[in-house]
């Protein structure tokens, strides 16, 4: 199981990916787009990066973009999320 800090920096690595991207998660939930199931499992996957410092070097370098990084395990989520499918 993670820690309670480890989930909290990794949501916060999540949420500002979505910002970054120009996806509003909230939103997405709210349309039904995504659930807040599939948001935990997106925090649980963003916890297993081996690097999470690589990625908040990446959002502090990048305030907009059109795709995640090549390392970014939830890649896939995110694109189907801004092309408004399901994810």
């Amino acid at each position: 199981m993670q820690s309670t800090s480890t989930l909290k920096r990794h949501a916060q690595l999540v949420d500002r990916m979505a910002n970054t991207l120009g996806v509003d998660l909230e939103q997405k939930i709210m349309e039904g787009q995504m659930t807040f199931d599939a948001l935990g499992d997106v925090v649980l996957a963003c916890t297993g990066c081996a690097n999470p410092e690589a990625c908040d070097h990446w959002l502090a370098r990048n305030k907009a973009a059109t795709a995640t990084p090549d390392y970014c395990r939830n890649g896939d989520v995110f694109s189907l999320l801004m092309a408004g499918k399901h994810a």
